[in-house]
């Protein structure tokens, strides 16, 4: 069966006049029909422009160089414009970290949810107004009756994000590419949002990307994670290997930096050093510069080696030794 999303050698540059910024630089993933992908790094990594490059929202000087983004076989990377504008939004959405880059100010929420409907299928505004209404319930939005006709200026940050969420979900659709949408949102919104967004993957078969740096939500979520660093790939695999028996030196330090996970009383773990700007990138492993495990080898350029059923790592000087026997 064909796969809901295969991003293959994906290039996303930007041309300023400072010279190129390889945004993203040969990036691969695969995401199945109902599965979560969960999408980690820090802020600069890439991982962002790689879901506006999946949905075609790439803005000059920055636009998609090579590779292929094949959607249900389709690949995107050569498609239309029209054809673009009839897939977002119906069968695959958008949700942003920002919700008011996808609500209009000066509209009602009924009259945006109904028109998004209305956009792409031929039902009168009744069953419209039914579903935006039912949509919002599913968000956990209280009266939703009331919320409808509310302008966007009178929900808290929170409940603006969950209308965000639940335009997206209006069409049921094949995939949701979600930019930290539960950021702004207190645990108890968040992880009730997540649950739903698990459900919503289980029973329609809806594929997710969850872009975060939010290591937990991903631990909870996903069910294969692609870690990130200087718009590369780095490591790759099912979640529960990749949190557990980390292969990266930077995978093993974002794992490390996570406050849980240090001990009461001592200084906090960070990973030493800034991320390296993407105009100027040294020659070979772009972490060698914060990494204790870096020797001549990481000179050269490492591919991604598959170093244990289904999980690669970018890496001379894998962590080997955390792979449990």
């Amino acid at each position: 069966m064909t796969a809901t999303l295969e991003v293959r050698d994906l290039r996303t540059h930007f041309f300023t006049r400072a010279g190129i910024v390889k945004a993203v630089d040969g990036v691969s993933f695969t995401v199945e029909r109902g599965k979560v992908l969960g999408l980690v790094g820090e802020s600069g990594s890439g991982k962002s422009v790689t879901g506006f490059s999946i949905i075609g929202l790439v803005d000059p000087p920055g636009r998609v160089t090579g590779g292929q983004i094949l959607f249900k076989g389709r690949d995107l990377a050569s498609a239309s414009e029209e054809e673009m504008r009839r897939l977002r939004g119906n069968r695959i959405a958008m949700i942003f970290q920002d919700p008011m880059m996808t609500l209009n100010p000066v509209l009602r929420v009924d009259t945006q949810m109904i028109e998004t409907v209305q956009a792409h299928q031929k039902v009168d505004r009744e069953t419209a107004r039914q579903r935006a209404r039912d949509t919002l319930g599913m968000v956990g939005i209280p009266s939703p009756d009331e919320r409808l006709k509310s302008y966007p200026h009178q929900f808290s940050g929170g409940m603006r994000q969950r209308v965000a969420i639940a335009i997206a979900l209006l069409h049921k659709p094949d995939l949701i590419i979600a930019d930290e949408p539960t950021t702004a949102l207190d645990v108890t919104i968040q992880g009730q949002i997540l649950a739903e967004v698990q459900k919503l993957a289980a029973q329609t078969g809806t594929s997710l990307i969850w872009i975060t740096h939010d290591l937990s939500v991903v631990a909870g979520l996903a069910d294969d994670v692609a870690v990130m660093y200087a718009g590369r790939v780095v490591e790759d695999g099912p979640v529960s290997q990749v949190l557990d028996a980390p292969l990266h030196p930077y995978t093993v330090g974002l794992i490390g930096s996570v406050p849980s996970r240090n001990k009461r009383g001592e200084k906090l773990r960070q990973i030493p050093g800034m991320t390296p700007s993407l105009l100027s990138l040294p020659p070979g492993c772009a972490f060698q510069s914060r990494c204790a495990r870096a020797d001549a080898a990481c000179r050269q350029d490492p591919d991604l080696f598959a170093l244990r059923e289904g999980q690669r790592a970018r890496c001379f000087h894998p962590h080997l030794e955390a792979i449990p026997a």
